[in-house]
């Protein structure tokens, strides 16, 4: 009887790793949802596709709209007085 404990070699073990998230799922929704809203409003067909391309990234106009909510326009450009040389 041998008291030797088996060894393995390296990269002889394979680890797998599931991460769960449930923001695919908010995100999936909220897709469908945008298509839903910018396809039923096109009433072309060049509408209807800019609306399905819309619905792939509509959280950047929602990160648009709510900067622009949260931080109104500041003004375009600041007239200060210049001194000439």
């Amino acid at each position: 009887m041998s008291s030797e404990i088996p060894t393995s070699e390296p990269g002889d073990e394979k680890v797998n790793v599931k991460i769960q998230s449930g923001s695919d799922a908010v995100y999936g929704l909220g897709m469908i949802g945008a298509w839903v809203y910018y396809i039923g409003r096109g009433t072309t067909i060049q509408e209807k596709v800019v609306g399905f391309l819309k619905g792939l990234v509509w959280p950047a106009f929602l990160v648009y709209e709510l900067l622009k909510f949260f931080h109104p326009e500041a003004p375009e450009t600041i007239d200060l007085p210049v001194e000439e040389l």
